[in-house]
């Protein structure tokens, strides 16, 4: 009887231990599956660290391709055009005939001039025999040069050449327009250099010097590069882009590169230690423009407003928002949030 009660006893204290550790053992397990399940929530990100470094400060300027020399084609008094022998974009010679004008007044101040050179040696003829007067003769001779000049310059202004080799880039009349204030034509000097205007800001014209290389580039020639250098720097700003103007020259030797084309000017204004953060880092606000990096720090993220300054490759410069070392975010930005816990994604 003994033996039985024993075994009954001992079977009991056996079903009650039994559910303890059972229930001790499920509340372990269940609190590591919350703790797995919550570190499985939290944001997975890589990072990278920023760098400080000397990063070139390269300005890209855009112009627009001007003649060396602009030359104004017209006669020095008004007459009517009877033929223009060019268009725009033609390539000339200097001596070369652009321009014919009418003649008519030229024939009139011809007749003008022998009907005077007439009387002229018809008055020395009678002062020789002791019909005339000295007197007679010199008004007659000034009224002679005064008549041969006006038809010499008539008849230069019936001919218009261009004065150098280059291309006509205005034309301003029409066969049969009496020509005005403006000139017929314009032709553009385009050797041995052309030049582009771009307006730099105060900040950087302080940098810049007579003779300094600058690349250029054309939409025209994609790929190509072109030498120029800095020709002028005018003194004066302007006052409603305050803005300095700098002339850039370009030598030009074949002569392929036109007036008006588009041109983009890089010039290299020197160095700065700046902080460079990977492209990818960059988070941009959406309606705002701002731009943002994550610095992961701690276990947390912090969200900071950064200034960009250039492209570098597949870096970006920064000039202000992140310090050199810091542990910047370059994935996995969709799921963060300034202060929020992340897990760094081991390689």
């Amino acid at each position: 009887m003994k033996k039985s009660v024993f075994f009954t006893m001992a079977a009991v204290a056996a079903g009650t231990i039994m559910p303890t550790l059972l229930l001790s053992s499920c509340g372990k397990a269940e609190e590591k599956a919350a703790a797995t399940s919550e570190a499985d929530e939290l944001p997975r990100i890589e990072i990278d660290m920023a760098r400080r470094m000397e990063v070139p400060q390269l300005k890209e300027y855009t112009a627009t391709v001007e003649a060396e020399n602009i030359n104004n084609i017209a006669p020095a008094t008004p007459n009517r055009i009877k033929k223009i022998n060019v268009e725009v974009g033609d390539h000339v010679r200097a001596g070369q005939t652009l321009v014919e004008l009418d003649t008519s007044n030229a024939q009139q101040l011809r007749i003008n001039l022998d009907q005077i050179e007439r009387e002229y040696n018809r008055a020395v003829s009678l002062l020789e025999i002791g019909a005339g007067t000295q007197q007679a003769v010199d008004q007659l001779r000034a009224q002679l040069d005064a008549a041969r000049s006006q038809y010499d310059n008539m008849m230069e202004n019936t001919v218009l050449t261009s004065p150098v080799t280059g291309v006509v880039t205005a034309r301003n009349y029409d066969p049969g327009d009496m020509c005005g204030s403006m000139p017929v034509l314009t032709v553009g000097q385009l050797t041995p250099e052309v030049k582009v205007m771009i307006n730099v800001s105060e900040n950087d014209m302080n940098t810049l010097r007579h003779g300094m290389p600058v690349s250029v580039t054309f939409d025209a020639f994609p790929g190509e590069t072109f030498s120029g250098k800095i020709a002028r720097i005018y003194p004066t700003v302007d006052t409603a882009t305050r803005t300095f103007g700098v002339e850039v020259r370009i030598a030009n030797g074949a002569e392929r590169i036109k007036p008006g084309m588009f041109a983009r000017v890089e010039v290299n204004l020197g160095s700065k230690n700046n902080v460079v953060v990977p492209d990818r880092a960059i988070v941009k606000q959406t309606g705002s423009g701002n731009k943002y990096v994550y610095v992961y720090s701690g276990g947390r993220v912090s969200y900071n407003k950064v200034e960009l300054g250039q492209r570098l490759d597949e870096n970006y410069e920064l000039l202000s928002g992140i310090a050199d070392g810091d542990t910047v975010v370059i994935t996995g930005q969709t799921r963060l949030a300034d202060g929020v816990e992340a897990i760094i994604l081991t390689k």
